[in-house]
């Protein structure tokens, strides 16, 4: 079905970047030190699979911080993270969802920047913005700039979490023209669902809040395998975080899907064509049965040909290598 769709979909954390995003700097609040808040986030965090998590934990560890066993926590679908560490009420969340609820803070959170963010708040309190930054993948601007040409998609779309600054200056990079930033589970599949139902369409992600917004795509394909969720939601899962496993993805449906209509359509013009035959009397029975045994024959011998492997199943590397000279030049 991949084969037939012509809107693509993707997120951007882990697909269009490495999703591997390292924590850049902290920036506290007037009474709160940096390695005291990296310390709260990171207790939290390990227990989170979101992008961010690894990020913390990492800067955590470098600075051999002690982390501590939360008494409660809990992580709302696309609100962050919230528990109680030693008696004290700790949230992880994005600066969006905090001025919603505290719009009163705004004055004591730094301005935006470029990257990604999250905002940590201790007892109700504003104590700190972490920022951290994510490498787009080199192999992304020509990966989308081939899905016109070769998989016939028309339009072309980035659906995201994440703040609008952070996800236009990744579109730019990759060139895609529409986006859709700092949207909620739930508004990615009110999203999924409109675009869904004017063309197929195929939503690349790897997030667990990406899970109810692949069931509303056409095809939903999940990118590596960290998550089980995701990957019970998806209709593919590539394995290897790999734009060019994609390509193969379609080349692969697109192979299967043309070798589908030959055998079925094939099969069923020869016995159209062998009773028509038979109605005026060229075929007796006998020979009408092994003809339609033959027919039944190719139709599966021609089936069986998905089983060979094509010289090659994407044309994906000679673009990521024209990418390159042209980088180059």
């Amino acid at each position: 079905r991949v084969s037939t769709c012509r809107t693509a979909i993707l997120d951007k954390p882990g697909t269009l970047t490495h999703g591997r995003p390292m924590l850049r700097e902290i920036l506290p609040a007037a009474g709160f030190e940096p390695d005291q808040v990296l310390a709260l986030a990171a207790s939290l965090e390990r227990y989170s699979k979101h992008p961010l998590a690894l990020a913390v934990l990492e800067a955590a560890q470098e600075r051999g911080l002690a982390l501590h066993a939360p008494d409660e926590i809990r992580e709302p679908a696309g609100q962050g993270l919230r528990g109680t560490l030693n008696g004290r009420a700790v949230e992880i969340t994005s600066r969006k969802h905090l001025l919603a609820r505290s719009p009163e803070l705004e004055p004591n959170l730094p301005p935006v920047a470029g990257g990604l963010e999250c905002v940590i708040t201790v007892d109700g309190h504003y104590a700190a913005t972490m920022r951290f930054r994510d490498r787009p993948r080199a192999e992304g601007a020509p990966f989308i700039r081939h899905l016109g040409p070769k998989h016939l998609f028309k339009r072309i779309l980035i659906v995201s979490g994440d703040r609008e600054s952070e996800v236009r200056d990744l579109a730019r990079l990759v060139g895609i023209d529409e986006i859709h930033a700092s949207k909620s589970p739930e508004e990615k599949v009110a999203i999924v669902r409109a675009l869904t139902a004017a063309a197929p369409t195929a939503y690349l992600g790897d997030g667990i809040n990406d899970a109810p917004a692949m069931t509303a795509a056409t095809v939903g394909i999940a990118f590596g395998q960290e998550n089980e969720i995701t990957a019970e939601a998806a209709g593919a899962v590539l394995l290897e975080t790999s734009l060019a496993r994609v390509d193969e993805l379609l080349h692969i449906s697109r192979r299967l899907r043309a070798i589908l209509l030959q055998s079925a359509l094939g099969g069923m013009t020869l016995s159209i064509l062998g009773m028509i035959v038979a109605a005026l009397g060229y075929l007796p029975p006998v020979a009408g049965a092994i003809t339609q045994e033959v027919i039944d024959v190719l139709a599966v011998v021609n089936a069986l040909r998905v089983a060979i492997p094509p010289a090659s199943l994407t044309d994906y590397q000679t673009a990521l290598s024209g990418a390159g000279d042209e980088h180059a030049k």
